[in-house]
């Protein structure tokens, strides 16, 4: 029976995750799944049900009827599918970041998604990111990382970032942001972030994207026999 290999990556919002986990799955030859995609894709088909981000009730009584599955292009490229449609480039606006932070806080919703990650996971060499990859959906992950950067350094990335697609970035803004969401991400009764007693911490604060991504490399390399 072959073996395949899952590594969890977690850390608060603005520590790269995404990004790292991409490209390091690319170094391994692994899928990455992203699974911020699964809630954005939930949050769709809530908002096409006409369901408010606010609605705990309305979202787990219909959260039965989601009927999406994941596909990977000949690139890795990862597509979401919604009854057969592909969402992919509708489920990145940002009303649909709202309705993704609102269904991925709904204890129904977590539990109805959990099934398909693991099983994921069971069945392909992957790369997962989120805040409780390694704590709750994978906890018996071959590699833990949880990677972090300081507030500041996280806050002028998020700036640099959006000044570089033409967006308006208030570095006082975004750093308020950034801590909010630390408080309300560890906070939150269901699944909140923390670092799994066995994940390596990787702070980033004074690497950048290419040094990073060859530290996790290192660590994943020095954990699995690839």
């Amino acid at each position: 029976m072959e073996k395949f290999y899952s590594v969890a990556i977690d850390g608060p919002a603005g520590a790269g995750k995404s990004s790292m986990a991409r490209k390091v799955s690319q170094r391994l030859h692994f899928l990455y799944l992203d699974t911020g995609a699964i809630y954005r894709t939930v949050g769709y088909q809530m908002a096409l049900l006409g369901v408010s981000p606010k609605d705990t009730d309305g979202i787990c009584k219909y959260i039965d009827e989601v009927n999406l599955q994941i596909q990977f292009d000949e690139t890795g490229r990862q597509h979401m599918l919604l009854s057969g449609m592909d969402v992919t480039e509708q489920i990145r606006s940002p009303q649909m970041s709202i309705m993704a932070s609102a269904v991925a806080a709904q204890g129904c919703v977590r539990d109805y998604l959990l099934d398909m990650q693991r099983q994921f996971a069971q069945n392909h060499n992957v790369v997962m990111d989120g805040r409780d990859i390694g704590t709750v959906v994978l906890p018996h992950a071959d590699v833990k990382i949880f990677l972090t950067a300081s507030a500041e350094v996280r806050a002028r990335r998020r700036c640099k970032e959006l000044l570089e697609k033409g967006q308006p970035a208030e570095y006082a803004e975004v750093l308020a942001d950034i801590e909010r969401r630390d408080w309300a991400d560890s906070h939150r009764q269901i699944a909140p972030l923390k670092k799994a007693d066995d994940a390596i911490e990787l702070d980033t604060s004074e690497l950048d994207i290419d040094q990073s991504a060859a530290k996790i490399e290192q660590i994943i390399r020095e954990r699995i026999d690839l």
